[in-house]
């Protein structure tokens, strides 16, 4: 597909040499309604997601020195989300670790913050870099895993929430893993890059009679704020380039440091890059921390935890005030409007004026005139048929119902107090994908009744 070709069709490339991603098939509307409805399959990661083996006598001593996990009881065949920081308890990043052999360890987000501190490690551990070696599909929806066991032709309800094995779709080898980030049943497909194209096919034909849509990238980038999971370039910048050795090594990593070399910031938060870095106390992962291991960024963690200070909410933005918003850009040529915020269903910049980078958009939260938090990840939901985001956010502040509210508008442009109500969280109130029992999922490739 040439460059003409994908703006004509609706695409955009995310960073030099990734491709071109479908921004919508079917529409965002329906295919977001899918994950709650029917199913998906999505392509997003695929080509993009940086896949980084760990192996070797100090595999696991590694991964225990750099990540905030201890992976205390982590068996093949488990998968677990893993979080990097710097001295400053700051997120590096984050991703998943699925142990695939005794002493190999599979990675996904974490490389190339990952590879940086591997070669500098000073253990006996091997890193290989498999991101162009392995396709990336996700399936998800309440029909999931009936498309999967269609395509598979095999039972697949054994595979536990946080759990991985091997099995077969078109008579070529795939690693099935269960786990997503939109809330509910979610699962992945990884396999061979020669394999990607005959493996997609098989599952696509056999989803039609469930229901089975593709996901564009518009749709996929709004999951995550209403199923509460922050993630890395959606709801925060990395502090890649605020230390040397470390800015050096990433200018070495052209496919990966797109995101956070050429930052465009967005909303009243303006230019203050470290008011946008987050720990993972901010993002309400303090649960993960394990202190009973020496690793990166501990003492500074340890600090925030005695501190207690921080909590991630769901904010639900008022509708009046929004369509105030809205207003403002209907009042004449006289009047300076607020930034737009009916234009896109999120705050995701596909367009930076012919400017290379990534766009990060956060906003001051404030509690009687104060600062208090920020929020990050807008999105317009359309199962809720809210405007929701995650607020990062003093917890003093943080009960539902409270009330507070979100500046709008970038430093030196007209702003905007928008009325927020501190909603449930995460927002996503359906069965969450690690508590639901599949054993009432019909069995397609089997032909049993579901129950059975």
């Amino acid at each position: 597909m040439t460059a003409q070709q994908a703006i004509s069709e609706g695409a955009y490339t995310v960073a030099p040499g990734m491709g071109y991603l479908p921004l919508e098939f079917l529409g965002y509307e329906t295919e977001v309604l899918s994950s709650k409805e029917t199913a998906h399959i999505g392509t997003a990661l695929n080509g993009m997601s940086p896949v980084y083996d760990v192996s070797g006598p100090d595999a696991l001593e590694f991964l225990r020195s750099v990540c905030i996990n201890a992976f205390r009881g982590f068996q093949v065949g488990q998968i677990r989300h893993a979080v990097l920081c710097n001295d400053k308890g700051q997120i590096l990043t984050d991703g998943v670790v699925a142990r695939i052999e005794e002493d190999t360890y599979r990675t996904y987000w974490l490389a190339p913050a990952l590879e940086y501190r591997l070669i500098n490690s000073g253990l006996n551990v091997k890193g290989e870099d498999q991101s162009n070696k392995e396709f990336f599909f996700q399936i998800a929806g309440p029909r999931s895993l009936e498309v999967l066991e269609a395509a598979a032709q095999e039972d697949l309800h054994d595979i536990a929430f946080g759990r991985h094995r091997m099995g077969t779709i078109a008579g070529l080898p795939v690693r099935i893993l269960r786990l997503g980030m939109a809330g509910g049943l979610a699962y992945e497909v990884h396999g061979a890059a020669p394999d990607t194209e005959t493996v997609y096919r098989a599952i696509w034909e056999a989803g039609q009679p469930f229901g089975l849509v593709k996901q564009g990238q518009v749709a996929y980038l709004m999951q995550h704020t209403e199923a509460g999971f922050p993630n890395i370039n959606l709801h925060y910048p990395l502090p890649w380039y605020e230390e040397p050795d470390m800015a050096a090594y990433f200018d070495t990593q052209p496919m990966q440091n797109f995101y956070n070399k050429y930052r465009h910031f967005y909303g009243s938060v303006g230019p203050d890059a470290e008011a946008r870095f987050v720990t993972p106390y901010q993002v309400g992962w303090g649960k993960m921390v394990d202190f009973n291991h020496d690793f990166i960024g501990k003492e500074a963690l340890q600090r925030e935890a005695e501190a207690d200070h921080w909590a991630v909410v769901s904010l639900v933005w008022n509708e009046e005030d929004i369509a105030d918003v809205v207003a403002s850009k209907y009042r004449g040529r006289d009047v300076e409007p607020y930034d737009r915020i009916d234009d896109r269903p999120f705050d995701i910049y596909f367009n930076l004026g012919g400017q290379p980078g990534f766009a990060y958009h956060a906003d001051w939260v404030l509690a009687d005139g104060q600062r208090i938090g920020t929020s990050t990840g807008r999105i317009n939901s359309v199962y809720y048929r809210r405007m929701i985001s995650l607020g990062f956010i003093d917890k003093r502040y943080a009960a539902e119902g409270t009330k507070i509210t979100v500046l709008w508008g970038r430093p030196g442009t007209p702003q905007k107090e928008i009325r927020v109500t501190v909603g449930r969280y995460p927002y996503f109130d359906l069965e969450n994908n690690n508590a639901i029992d599949v054993g009432a999922v019909p069995r397609p490739a089997l032909d049993v009744p579901a129950g059975a």
